[in-house]
């Protein structure tokens, strides 16, 4: 459908999809074996300028918003969502320091992200707080004009490649939730290293390692926004991420699509190609509904949070459920329209399929997407009682 476009949204359309084409598409099924880290992929999306999409043109970005990195990673999870998830994670490390971070830490730091000279990551999840944020053991102690962390990150994406990473840590157990503060570590940080680089089901190519922090020393002047005040910009931020998740799903979906409409008019049986038979079609169709239906929900939940409405928690979740859940259903579709060639390597759908599930798994569970949806509805419902 024609979603009227501007000539820059377009051109960040082509671009993206030209670095699919010519780029992810002919390595991906490689970098899935392999389990390279797409450095070469990710080096021409920063010579494209794509890293600085949705940062202000006064920290070296091209100004857009939520918008333009969507349109962006549509494309190139059309292609891998591996790929698109090592893309995507550089702009969750960098939405911290974005919403709450200091003029000093926002000079420093964004235009390097930009550039995509150094790439970010976020650090949240441990071992005994996933859904349950408030689980978070990793501390962070003053030391004079030094803050000491220790504790370990868990699954974190694009651990051991970037180079900035925003970390949550509890700096006063006794507040509970206000007790916790953002930082910003860098690689190079005495006491920083990495745990092994996980094998997982799919998004193979992404790095997933833990993070450990033994006395780990950073300067005072780290700290992202006010002490205390972390997990209420661990909240803005994933606000502000979700659709980029939910549009992964999207393109997910989409590049299932094309290849089995492409399949079912090559594979001919009883005589005729298999896309001419309504048991095929139907499956098609839905299939189609559903990706055209989760790209308009993302597009606009991407265009509610630019327009800075205060209601971004549930625009964002719910793009986020409808788009995962989307993608799954539709990749397992696509391997069924395939059939015994589906469930080959020799194909892309079964990666896909693999691909899918985590979608519906970080960056907050589609049961706790729900679970935040339906406290905005109440407080919503509370409002107008």
């Amino acid at each position: 459908m024609d979603y009227f476009l501007s000539e820059e949204q377009q051109m960040i359309v082509d671009v993206a999809r030209q670095i699919t084409d010519e780029m992810i598409i002919p390595q991906r099924s490689e970098l899935d074996e392999t389990e390279e880290y797409p450095r070469d992929i990710l080096t021409a999306i920063a010579k494209a300028d794509l890293y600085g999409l949705y940062i202000p043109e006064e920290y070296g970005g091209l100004g857009g918003g939520c918008f333009d990195i969507v349109l962006a990673l549509e494309q190139f999870a059309r292609g891998c969502t591996g790929v698109a998830t090592a893309f995507a994670a550089s702009a969750l490390g960098a939405y911290p320091i974005l919403i709450s971070g200091s003029e000093e830490l926002k000079q420093k730091y964004m235009p390097l992200i930009a550039s995509g000279e150094k790439l970010a990551a976020f650090a949240l999840t441990e071992a005994n707080a996933g859904s349950d944020a408030s689980g978070i053991q990793t501390t962070a102690v003053l030391d004079g004009d030094e803050w000491v962390l220790n504790g370990t990150k868990q699954w974190i994406t694009n651990a051991g490649e970037a180079q900035i990473y925003t970390v949550i840590a509890i700096t006063d157990k006794s507040k509970g939730p206000r007790g916790a503060t953002m930082f910003v570590v860098e690689d190079t940080d005495p006491g920083f290293s990495y745990g092994v680089k996980e094998k997982k089901l799919g998004i193979r190519c992404s790095s997933t390692r833990e993070l450990i922090f033994k006395d780990c020393r950073i300067p005072k002047d780290r700290v992202i926004g006010r002490i205390g005040m972390g997990f209420i910009t661990v909240m803005k931020t994933l606000d502000q991420s979700r659709p980029g998740i939910a549009i992964l799903g999207v393109g997910l979906g989409q590049g299932a699509l094309d290849e089995a409409v492409t399949y079912a008019k090559q594979r001919v049986q009883f005589g005729k190609p298999i896309i001419s038979f309504q048991a095929v079609q139907h499956i098609l169709a839905d299939m189609a509904i559903q990706v055209e239906a989760g790209r308009a929900l993302v597009y606009s939940a991407a265009k509610h949070i630019d327009a800075h409405k205060n209601d971004m928690s549930k625009a964002s979740s719910m793009c986020k459920v409808f788009a995962t859940d989307m993608a799954m259903k539709v990749t397992i579709d696509a391997v069924q329209v395939l059939a015994g060639y589906g469930y080959m390597r020799d194909y892309p759908v079964e990666k896909m399929m693999r691909d899918a599930k985590i979608l519906q798994i970080y960056e907050g569970t589609n049961q706790i997407q729900r679970n935040v949806i339906g406290q905005e509805l109440n407080k919503e419902y509370m409002r107008s009682a």
